[in-house]
C-alpha cells in the first residue's frame, strides 16, 4: 500500500531531536579577519554550509542571534557582506572576548529565545566555537557544532576542537543534517522550505567543487 500520509509528529517543544521549535541558531565572528585565516577545509565549502544554516533558519523561523568581536575597539570589522545579506534585519551583538559566553549581552540573548538546544556555527572552531559551547554544556545546554559550517587556522586545530567538544558532550550536525532535522518528513506541508534550499544548495556545491578542479 502506498505510503503518503504524514507519521505522527512528536511534541516539537520536547522532541529530543532538533525542531523549529526547541533550538536556536547562534553565528559567532564570521568576520574578514577570521574567514581569510581559515585553513581546516576551503573556506567556501564553510560559507555555503553556514549560509545553508541561515536559509533554514529563515525557513523555519528558527531564532538566530549574530555576534562578532572587536567591532566597536576598532580591531575588526563587522560579519562577511555574503552572510549579512542573509540576515538583513538581526542585530550584531558585539564583543570584546574570545568567548561569547562570557558577553552578557550575547549570554542574554541566548537565554531569551528559551530555547536549550543550540545550533552553533563560528570561527575559529578551536576558539569561537569550542570555548562557548563548553561553558553552554556546563550550564546545560544541549549543543549542536554544525561541523562543516565552521572552520580553524589548521585541520590540526579544528579537529582537536571537535574530539574536545564531543568529549564534553557536544552533538555534531551538518548543515543538510541539521535542515532535515527540521523539516522530517516529506509529506509536511512545510518540507516544501527544505527543498527550497536544496535546490539552491547542490547547485552551490558543484559550482565551488568546480572551482578547485
Amino acid at each position: 500500500m502506498p505510503k503518503t500520509a504524514i507519521e505522527p509528529v512528536r511534541n516539537m517543544a520536547s522532541d529530543p531531536l532538533l525542531t523549529p521549535e526547541n533550538c536556536a541558531v547562534v553565528l559567532i565572528d564570521f568576520q574578514p579577519e577570521q574567514v581569510r585565516t581559515v585553513r581546516s577545509s576551503p573556506i567556501e565549502e564553510v560559507m555555503l554550509n553556514v549560509r545553508a544554516v541561515v536559509k533554514l533558519a529563515r525557513a523555519y523561523a528558527v531564532p538566530t542571534i549574530l555576534t562578532t568581536v572587536g567591532v566597536d575597539m576598532g580591531v575588526n570589522t563587522g560579519t562577511i557582506a555574503e552572510l549579512r545579506a542573509e540576515l538583513p534585519d538581526a542585530p550584531e551583538i558585539d564583543r570584546t572576548g574570545v568567548n561569547s559566553w562570557e558577553d552578557a549581552d550575547f549570554r542574554n540573548a541566548v537565554l531569551a529565545t528559551g530555547r536549550r538546544k543550540i545550533v552553533i556555527c563560528g570561527l575559529w572552531t578551536e576558539v569561537c566555537c569550542a570555548f562557548p559551547t563548553l561553558d553552554m554544556l556546563r550550564e546545560g545546554f544541549e549543543v549542536f557544532p554544525v561541523i562543516d559550517a565552521i572552520g580553524g587556522i589548521s585541520r590540526t586545530s579544528h579537529e582537536s576542537a571537535i574530539t574536545r567538544m564531543v568529549q564534553a558532550g557536544a552533538q555534531p550536525v551538518t548543515a543538510i543534517s541539521f535542515g532535515s532535522e527540521l523539516m522530517r518528513n516529506w509529506a509536511r506541508p512545510t518540507s516544501d522550505e527544505f527543498r527550497k534550499v536544496l535546490r539552491w544548495y547542490f547547485p552551490e556545491q558543484h559550482r565551488i567543487a568546480a572551482l578547485g578542479t
